[in-house]
């Protein structure tokens, strides 16, 4: 079994009387491509702030290298190699391409250890294929490669797990393979975990290798693609319409 990066024990997030993430455990491992599905309200974008700082949970533990990490600052995440891209892109408009990634790379220290080969601004800029944009300000840029900017930003700070928040969100349906594409290849070629929340379900199940299908803030699935397709409960979750593949 591959080394266990993150485990998520019985998270619970509630907001007054709403229960948005309801007791979810979830083990993610290295090297892992997961997917996380589910119709709209069932809780994904909240377990995503639970388990990269944003939120704190109201009751349960999130573990990474044998610390307890449930209330901490982003910053201990980022500390533990976690990083993560939301749903709006994050981005510094008035500095450079290449500054923006730049800032990544100080937060993080360019010391950081492991098989990273993504040392500066032009090899991540390389890699997510925006180095002829490296000297405009991120304001002039497109949306979509907004995006692909906020990417680079989470990979300067070279993560062992990267969360990512509906990266597709807004893309045309080229974009959105290579979008795919591009994160199937940074999993491979940076040997990290990506775990990715899409409402481009289709595409998902296509090109991740594990899913987790969230219901009204539960857990009802976790396996294959394949497996989760023909899973009955979430057949009735989609009722039926978004599960073809």
């Amino acid at each position: 079994m591959a080394e266990l990066l993150l485990q998520a024990q019985g998270i619970t997030v509630r907001f007054g009387g709403l229960t948005a993430v309801d007791a979810v455990s979830a083990d993610f491992h290295a090297s892992e491509l997961v997917g996380i599905i589910g119709p709209n309200g069932a809780g994904k974008t909240t377990f995503f702030n639970a388990i990269s700082g944003v939120i704190a949970p109201t009751s349960g533990q999130l573990i990474a290298g044998g610390r307890n990490l449930s209330g901490k600052g982003p910053h201990r995440y980022a500390a533990a190699g976690i990083a993560r891209t939301f749903q709006t892109p994050r981005v510094f408009p008035d500095m450079q391409v290449s500054e923006n990634i730049g800032f990544g790379l100080k937060f993080a220290g360019r010391s950081r250890e492991g098989a990273w080969h993504l040392r500066s601004e032009e090899s991540i800029l390389a890699l997510i294929g925006l180095g002829a944009q490296a000297a405009l300000p991120a304001a002039a840029i497109t949306p979509s490669q907004q995006r692909l900017l906020e990417i680079g930003m989470a990979l300067a700070t070279r993560p062992r797990l990267l969360l990512l928040d509906e990266v597709a969100a807004g893309l045309t349906e080229a974009e959105i393979e290579n979008m795919a594409q591009l994160i199937r290849r940074m999993r491979d070629e940076l040997d990290m975990t990506v775990v990715w929340i899409e409402h481009a379900v289709t595409t998902l199940l296509r090109h991740v290798e594990r899913v987790i299908v969230l219901h009204q803030g539960r857990v009802i699935a976790d396996g294959t693609p394949a497996e989760v397709v023909r899973d009955a409960g979430v057949i009735e979750a989609y009722l039926g319409d978004e599960m073809a593949v």
